[in-house]
């Protein structure tokens, strides 16, 4: 049994180490957490997220509204959480 258990992590890991851009790894900023953080630094109100590939990464898209009225795209790195840019 415990043969069992470590070859079936050492299955799972695998792919994570040999292909670390696949789709099998996991964001370390979920969406839920972007969402937040954008929501406790800013006076914008969300509008929406969405989850994106841009250039084979994982991209948070946040629309807010900004107090004087502008729609704005926010991009944050699901992997980083670091903001990428504004549209």
């Amino acid at each position: 049994m415990a043969n069992f258990i470590k070859a079936l992590l050492l299955f799972l890991l695998i792919p994570t180490v040999a292909f670390p851009q696949s789709a099998l790894m996991l964001a370390v900023v979920t969406l839920d957490d972007a969402t937040k953080q954008v929501r406790q630094d800013s006076q914008k109100k969300i509008l929406g997220a969405k989850t994106e590939s841009i250039d084979g990464r994982e991209v948070h898209v946040i629309k807010v509204l900004t107090p004087d009225g502008r729609i704005q795209h926010l991009k944050i790195d699901a992997e980083t959480g670091r903001l990428l840019g504004r549209d």
